[in-house]
């Protein structure tokens, strides 16, 4: 070691501590007390300790009540413990191991040996404070790493949604608020048992970010179209339709890139299927029930709120209640009925988020 270490030693002997300060002053900083409780004293008042010898046979507390103790103590837990003992039965020797010691000595013992083992303790714990710095340091870097990969994601999935935004009549704030009703819907069905499992709070937090390509797939519907003021033909109609499966394709290009990237997993999805319906009369599929993935589920609910509640150049936008009417009237048949109960728990929150993101 560079540096002396700091040994706490504990034994009721006082002909036990006198023997071990001459033997480890030399080498060590060498701190003697007489029990288990001492030492336990000791080191809770922020005293210097890179390793224990420990008695067992004390008065007012026994080695083994005070390793265990210290075992239990996070600033101590890897601190080394060596049990320097009269015991010499196999059973106490395992006890001792088993309560987390790392070593057993039995008295008498022989210096150079004792000298050696000390050594050979403070070296491993030595290198497992540099390992634990080295995995704190690394952690710490992939951390940011991450940020970086989340923020480059966000970025990316902003650039997408601003190619529809600009040829469509619906405004960035109609993004804000559609992610926002989707990560609250999210978080109430989380708490029902069913839902445990698939809305964990990264899974949710995905579903937020991702969110905002629901409508990516407009990029390719034609302006005259996109923005007509009154009814579409039957035609526009299936032309308009054909967006949830142009957004879908446009985000498996970049999840085939990518490899496994759940942000772009619940993406697709979401702008795949948020038009289809819970009695299999929605697009593009017709997909019925809980065939239709539940991120879209949430954002079929989300978008149509934020639909009713908004002016479009096709009409007035509808009151807060109004709006809650008509999602209220869609369970079952519109809307998985189990979202739209969520939905109705939380209208609050809604009208909180519409306000706050208003146009």
């Amino acid at each position: 070691m560079s540096e002396k270490s700091y040994i706490v030693a504990a034994d009721d002997q006082l002909d036990n501590q006198l023997i071990l300060e001459e033997l480890l002053s030399p080498f060590y900083h060498i701190k003697t007390l007489s029990n288990g409780q001492e030492l336990i004293d000791y080191i809770s008042t922020d005293n210097p300790v890179d390793l224990i010898l420990l008695d067992i046979i004390m008065p007012v507390m026994d080695g083994f009540t005070a390793c265990q103790k210290i075992k239990s103590m996070d600033n101590f837990s890897d601190t080394p413990i060596i049990f320097l003992t009269s015991l010499e039965s196999y059973a106490d020797e395992q006890h001792g191991l088993t309560l987390g010691a790392e070593d057993f000595i039995h008295k008498p013992f022989t210096e150079p040996v004792l000298l050696a083992r000390i050594n050979n303790h403070l070296r491993i714990s030595e290198m497992s404070k540099q390992l634990r710095m080295r995995n704190d340091e690394l952690e710490a870097k992939i951390s940011e790493r991450n940020k970086a990969l989340l923020a480059a994601q966000d970025t990316a999935i902003a650039a997408f949604c601003s190619l529809a935004e600009k040829r469509d009549n619906e405004t960035g704030n109609h993004i804000l608020r559609t992610q926002s009703y989707v990560k609250v819907l999210a978080e109430g069905m989380s708490k029902l048992p069913q839902y445990h499992n698939e809305l964990t709070e990264e899974n949710i937090n995905a579903m937020y970010r991702s969110s905002p390509l629901h409508d990516i797939g407009k990029v390719g519907v034609p302006d005259a179209i996109l923005n007509k003021p009154g009814k579409l033909t039957p035609e526009e109609w299936e032309i308009m339709k054909q967006h949830s499966q142009i957004g879908a394709e446009v985000i498996s290009q970049s999840d085939q890139e990518l490899g496994d990237n759940i942000y772009l997993k619940y993406g697709r999805q979401i702008a795949h299927y948020h038009h289809e319906k819970w009695d299999g009369s929605g697009y593009p599929s017709g997909l019925i029930g809980e065939s239709i993935p539940l991120s879209a589920r949430l954002m079929a609910v989300a978008d149509v709120y934020d639909a009713l509640i908004s002016k479009r150049c096709y009409k007035e936008p509808f009151s807060h209640d109004k709006a809650v009417s008509i999602i209220s009237e869609g369970k079952g048949n519109h809307f998985d009925p189990t979202v739209v109960e969520i939905f109705l728990t939380m209208t609050d929150k809604f009208q909180e988020i519409a306000n706050k993101f208003a146009d």
